[in-house]
C-alpha cells in the first residue's frame, strides 16, 4: 500500500522498512514536506542510530530532545516520566514525527504520540512487525526495477546519454542491486566523467563487486554500495579524498564546515570547496544551512578507507585537532556566558585559529546547544584515546549549556566520563571540579542521594588537598541536598559552615550563595525578618563581585520577604527591578519565579486581579522551562479551574 493510501486511512503509525541503501529516508523526508499543511504545529526529526558503532538512541534521549524544541523542559531523565510529558504536551498537537533509522518496537513506543491530530513515521532496515500492536501500517521499499534505476540513472546524466548506450545502463543498473544510493553514485561518477562510457563503469563495478570490508559487514545490499563508494572515492582529489576519510574518523553523525576545517588543519574556505565536491559526488548530504551527513553506509566506507589509507599518526591527528576545536570553542562560549564562574586551566596540542562562530551570547548558547552531540562524542573520544585532560575540559567548558539548558542526562553522563578521566589523568583538582558541577546536575535531576555522595566525594577530597574554597562548594551542596530532601536543620548547619569556610578564604561571591539559599530557607519557615538579612548581605555582595544574573536573584528574593516582612510597595519595586534584569538577559525560569512572587504578595495584599495575571504569567514560562514547577504552580490554592 502507498504512503498516500496509508495516510488517507487515518493511520497515526505508519512504519517504512527496507534494506540499506534503499531510500527510506529520502522517500520519508520528501513526502512528510508535501504534508507540511496538515501539521500546523510542526514537523520533528530524530535519528534513533539504529545501526550506529555507538548503540542506538535510548527513548530518553530523544524525548528530551523533543520536548525542548517544542519549548518545553523534560521534567524528568525518567523515560517512563519523560514518555507520559510527551503524550501529555501532544494529545491537542497535530504534529508530524519522523523516527529515522530505528532498530526495535521497543524503542519507538515511548516517542508515540498522545492524541488523533499526528502522524509518527518510522523507517527502518528491520520489520518491526511488533508495532502492529499499536495500530500501525506498514510500508516496504523493494529494490527499483529496471525502468526505475534507468530513470533515476538519467536524472543525473542525461536522457541522450543513456539512450546512448542502453545495454550499458542496463548492466550498470543490475550491477547496482537496485539500490538507489547505488545508483545515484554512479550517477554522480558518469557526471564528473562525461567522455566516460557507461560500459566502462560497469566493467569496473563488476571487476569488484565480490570483497571489501563493508561487503563483509553482511548487511543488505552494502556490496553494491561499496564497489559504487570505491569507484566514487576513486575519482576525488587528493585534498577531497583527504577531507572524505577525515570526516569518516570522527565521532560525530552531523558536521558543519567548521569541523571540517579543523579537523583538517586546513582554512574554512577550503573545506567549502572540499565539501561542494563531495555533495557533487554524492558522497554526503547536505540537510541544512551549514550543515552536512554521512550515510551510514558512506560513513563505513569513510572510516575504512582512512583506517586502510592513512597512518596511525595522521589518523590520531585529525581526531585529536576535532577534540581540541571543540574545547577551543566551547571554552570561548563558556568565557562569554558565565565569566564569574571559576575554571581550570586549559591546554591544547593543536591549538585552533578558525574565527569563533558566536558573535554574542545568544549565539554562544546557540552554539553549544547545536553542537552538544558533537561536544558529548569528543568528550568520549579523548577518553578513549587516553587523552584524559581534554576530556574533561571539554566536559567543564560546557557547564553553561548543562546550567541553562538543562540536558539532565547529557549533564550526568558528561561527567561520569570526566570524572573518570581526571582521575585517570592524575589531576586531582579537576577530579573536585567534576564532582562539584556533576552533583549539581544530579541534584538537579532530583536524583538527590547521588548528588549527597558526589558532593560527600569531593568534600573528602578537598578535605585531602587542603582546598578551602573547594571545600566549601562541597557544603554549599551538601546544605542544598539536605533542603530539597526535607531536613533544613542539617541544611542550615552545613550552609554555615560554607559561609565560615569561604570568608575565611576570601571568596565573598561563595558565602553569598550560601546566604541566598539560607534566606530561602528562612523564607519558607515564616521568618521573613531573617531572611531580609540574609539576602540583602548575598545582593550586595552580588553587586560587589559584578555577578548580576546572582544579584538579581537575591534582589527577587529580597523583595518578597520584604512584602512578608510588612514593606509592601518597597518589596514589589525590588521584585519588578530584578524581573527586568531577567527579562533583558533572557533568563525564562527566573522570569517565572519573579511573577510567582509578585503573584502570591498580590493576593497576600488582596489584589486579585493582579495576582491572577501574574500566575498566569508565571504558568506560560514555566510551561517552557520547568514542567514540574508548572504542575506545582497549577496545583497550587488559587490556582483556578
Amino acid at each position: 500500500m502507498s504512503l498516500n493510501r496509508l495516510r488517507d486511512t487515518g493511520l497515526p503509525l505508519i512504519v517504512v522498512t527496507g534494506p540499506a541503501g534503499i531510500g527510506k529516508t529520502t522517500l520519508v523526508s520528501k513526502w512528510l514536506r508535501s504534508l507540511s499543511t496538515e501539521f500546523p504545529d510542526g514537523q520533528l526529526y530524530a535519528d534513533l542510530r539504529g545501526h550506529s558503532a555507538g548503540g542506538p538512541a535510548g527513548p530518553a534521549e530523544v524525548l528530551g530532545q523533543f520536548l525542548r524544541a517544542l519549548g518545553v523542559g523534560p521534567s524528568s531523565t525518567d523515560t517512563v516520566e519523560l514518555a507520559s510529558q510527551w503524550r501529555s504536551f501532544t494529545a491537542d498537537l497535530r504534529i508530524a514525527v519522523m523516527l529515522d533509522n530505528s532498530f526495535t518496537a521497543a524503542q519507538i513506543r515511548p516517542l508515540l504520540l498522545g492524541g488523533p491530530g499526528g502522524l509518527v513515521v518510522v523507517t527502518s532496515r528491520s520489520r518491526l512487525t511488533g508495532l502492529r500492536m499499536e495500530g500501525a501500517g506498514f510500508h516496504q521499499l523493494d529494490a527499483l526495477g529496471p525502468a526505475a534505476g534507468i530513470e533515476l540513472l538519467s536524472r543525473g546524466i542525461g536522457a541522450d546519454r543513456v539512450a546512448g548506450e542502453l545495454p550499458a545502463v542496463r548492466r550498470l543498473v543490475a550491477l547496482c542491486a537496485g539500490l538507489p544510493l547505488a545508483v545515484c553514485l554512479a550517477s554522480a561518477r558518469l557526471a564528473t566523467r562525461p567522455r566516460q562510457s557507461v560500459g566502462a563503469l560497469a566493467d569496473a563495478l563488476a571487476r569488484n563487486a565480490g570483497g571489501g570490508r563493508l561487503a563483509a559487514l553482511r548487511i543488505e545490499g552494502e556490496t553494491s554500495v561499496h564497489t559504487a563508494l570505491d569507484e566514487s572515492y576513486a575519482i576525488l582529489s587528493g585534498e577531497t579524498a583527504r577531507l572524505y576519510r577525515t570526516l569518516g574518523l570522527l565521532p560525530v553523525r552531523g558536521f558543519d564546515v567548521t569541523i571540517a576545517a579543523a579537523s583538517c588543519g586546513e582554512s574554512l574556505d577550503w573545506a567549502e570547496r572540499r565539501l561542494d565536491e563531495l555533495i557533487e559526488a554524492n558522497l554526503v548530504e547536505n540537510i541544512g544551512t551549514d550543515s552536512w551527513r554521512f550515510h551510514d553506509l558512506v560513513r563505513i566506507h569513510a572510516h575504512d578507507r582512512a583506517r586502510e589509507d592513512d597512518t596511525v599518526a595522521s589518523c590520531e591527528e585529525a581526531l585529536r585537532r576535532f577534540c581540541d576545536w571543540c574545547l577551543h570553542t566551547a571554552t570561548a562560549a563558556q568565557e562569554r556566558l558565565t565569566p564569574v564562574q571559576f575554571t581550570l586551566p586549559r591546554t591544547y596540542l593543536h591549538a585552533p585559529t578558525l574565527p569563533l562562530p558566536f558573535e554574542d551570547d545568544v549565539e554562544a548558547l546557540g552554539w553549544l546547544d547545536s553542537h552538544r552531540t558533537q561536544l558529548l562524542g569528543a568528550v568520549q573520544a579523548a577518553a578513549d584515546n587516553g587523552w584524559y585532560d581534554t576530556s574533561w575540559m571539554i566536559v567543564d567548558a560546557m557547564w553553561p549549556l548543562f546550567l541553562r539548558l538543562r540536558y539532565y542526562a547529557a549533564w550526568i553522563e558528561a561527567h561520569e566520563i570526566g570524572l573518570k578521566a581526571a582521575r585517570q589523568a592524575g589531576n586531582k583538582a579537576a577530579e573536585r571540579q567534576m564532582l562539584n558541577s556533576g552533583a549539581i546536575g544530579l541534584g538537579a535531576a532530583r536524583r538527590t542521594e547521588e548528588a549527597t555522595a558526589w558532593y560527600e566525594a569531593s568534600f573528602r577530597a578537598a578535605r585531602e588537598a587542603g582546598d578551602v574554597r573547594d571545600e566549601g562548594q562541597a557544603l554549599l551542596g551538601l546544605g542544598a541536598c539536605h533542603r530539597e530532601a526535607g531536613r533544613p536543620d542539617d541544611a542550615v548547619t552545613y550552609l554555615k559552615r560554607a559561609i565560615a569556610v569561604w570568608e575565611g578564604c576570601g571568596y565573598p561571591r561563595g558565602a553569598a550563595l550560601a546566604r541566598t539559599t539560607l534566606g530561602e530557607i528562612a523564607l519558607a519557615a515564616g521568618a521573613p525578618d531573617k531572611a531580609v538579612d540574609c539576602f540583602t548581605r548575598a545582593h550586595a555582595a552580588m553587586v560587589a563581585v559584578n555577578d548580576p544574573h546572582d544579584a538579581a536573584r537575591a534582589l527577587a528574593f529580597l523583595g518578597r520577604a520584604g512584602v512578608r516582612a510588612g514593606a509592601y510597595a518597597e518589596g514589589v519595586a525590588r521584585m519588578n527591578e530584578a524581573l527586568a534584569v531577567f527579562t533583558e538577559s533572557g533568563a525564562a525560569f527566573w522570569q517565572a519565579r519573579t511573577l510567582e512572587m509578585l503573584g502570591e504578595s498580590a493576593a497576600e495584599h488582596g489584589n486579585a486581579g493582579a495576582a491572577t495575571e501574574f500566575r498566569t504569567r508565571a504558568l506560560a514560562l514555566f510551561e517552557a522551562t520547568s514542567p514540574a514547577d508548572a504542575r506545582r504552580l497549577g496545583e497550587a490554592p488559587g490556582a483556578g479551574p
